[in-house]
């Protein structure tokens, strides 16, 4: 057995070969954490393995290392590995992390997403690639269109399913099952459990082993999470700024707020304090513009990045010093999926959570999910409650209005009802006549 200086576990007690040892040691990785360990074995062995894992845990070196133990070079380059993640941004980050651990082997990987020209990808695959990895649009397209050829894949790995679900692909994932070879080895990784992945599982996957990293709920235990009582919207800003302004430690900041306009909004007030330093991403966001920003925080030319939940899954930056929840989400698990951008590799972390009065029960059910309590600060005496609220804060109140129409407007129903009686006139006077001439005939 190898052991560090601290006696724990190292990569050279997985059976990875000489090429990965070479560049893990290069990269400075030392110790697998507990899903690397896990994982490692039972997919060595070649069978069906669903990992449920927090974001921050390593699970991309998980099932990225004993893959590529596996791997056997062959002259053909037809893809053998398939990894289908949900956005642009993880397929980046995966592209980054394979080819920085195959630099002393011969091996080919390349990213393959919408929103850029599908010839270009094509013409990549053409050129022969040992893994693909893609987002499931973009993978579907190019099977269908004859460049990725499915028949040869023999490992499939799907990452941040839950995540993958609830931004609807499922359609998409079942035309590539419909593809796929029957003889496969499938690997699922996922943050929760919902009803949608089970399902999922069983329609796809043949009695896979369960690897847990850590039970859905738990907190990661180096990451320290505070809150704050706060009064509003524009009390929620003074903290903020004080905040960044006042604590050298926030090096790295990711801000969440509970919608797209949120973002915006603080983002355009954050602007003017910290200029040049602060980027926005949501889905409204092209990818290239959010695939910049990402890229400017992971530089470090961005201190703060404002996000929302829905691109939370595609944030991978090493290095995270902090982040704030601005709102609080309503789902608890999403705060687990939030907090586990700082923290990782083994390194401490912090989130700090801005707490309304209406965002109590939220609170609770976070503290459930987590069995912890998380403890409240008082607010710095620099910080100006303010009494004013902002106009998404105010009751919204929303009234059906029944508008009647007039025999003045003219309407459908009038009108129909001036036929009618016109018509039933027009009747009764044929009748008066008929009656007429009838009595006149007969006195004649």
């Amino acid at each position: 057995m190898q052991f560090n200086h601290r006696g724990n576990m190292t990569f050279k007690d997985l059976n990875l070969g000489n090429p990965i040892w070479n560049a893990l040691d290069d990269l400075g990785y030392e110790t697998p954490t507990t899903i690397q360990k896990r994982a490692f074995s039972p997919i060595m062995s070649g069978r069906d393995v669903m990992g449920v894992a927090q974001t921050g845990t390593g699970k991309t070196l998980g099932f990225v290392l004993p893959l590529l133990r596996m791997w056997k070079f062959n002259k053909d380059r037809f893809p053998r590995i398939l990894i289908i993640v949900p956005t642009r941004e993880l397929v980046m980050q995966i592209v980054e992390v394979v080819q920085s651990l195959t630099t002393y082997m011969n091996f080919e990987v390349a990213g393959v997403y919408g929103g850029t020209n599908i010839k270009t990808q094509v013409r990549v695959l053409d050129n022969g690639l040992d893994m693909v990895v893609g987002t499931p649009g973009r993978i579907n397209d190019l099977s269908l269109y004859g460049s990725l050829k499915m028949k040869h894949i023999k490992k499939l790995v799907i990452d941040e399913v839950d995540e993958m679900l609830n931004l609807g692909f499922r359609t998409q994932l079942n035309s590539i099952f419909d593809l796929l070879p029957k003889k496969r080895q499938n690997l699922l990784f996922s943050a929760t459990m919902t009803a949608p992945v089970e399902k999922l599982i069983h329609e796809f996957f043949n009695n896979p082993m369960k690897i847990e990293a850590a039970p859905s709920g738990t907190p990661l235990e180096n990451i320290d999470q505070t809150a704050y009582q706060v009064k509003n919207y524009y009390t929620k800003v003074n903290l903020i700024e004080h905040l960044l302004s006042t604590d050298e430690t926030m090096s790295k900041v990711l801000v969440f707020t509970a919608t797209k306009k949120l973002a915006d909004l603080l983002y355009n007030k954050l602007e003017e304090q910290f200029p040049e330093q602060i980027g926005v991403i949501h889905s409204n966001k092209s990818q290239n513009f959010r695939f910049n920003v990402v890229n400017s925080f992971h530089e470090g030319t961005y201190r703060i990045v404002i996000a929302t939940d829905i691109v939370a899954r595609g944030i991978d930056v090493s290095q995270v010093s902090h982040v704030i929840n601005f709102d609080i989400p309503e789902v608890a698990e999403n705060y687990m999926h939030r907090i586990g951008r700082t923290g990782r590799a083994d390194k401490k972390g912090n989130s700090i959570s801005f707490l309304t009065e209406k965002d109590e029960e939220f609170k609770v059910n976070i503290e459930e999910l987590m069995s912890t309590k998380i403890p409240i600060l008082e607010m710095p005496e620099a910080v100006v409650e303010v009494d004013k609220i902002a106009d998404h804060e105010k009751p919204q109140i929303r009234m059906k209005q029944l508008v009647r129409p007039t025999v003045s407007e003219g309407g459908a129903y009038h009108k129909k009802k001036e036929i009618l009686t016109k018509s039933k006139l027009t009747r009764a006077q044929k009748m008066k006549k008929k009656r007429a001439k009838d009595k006149a005939k007969r006195k004649g």
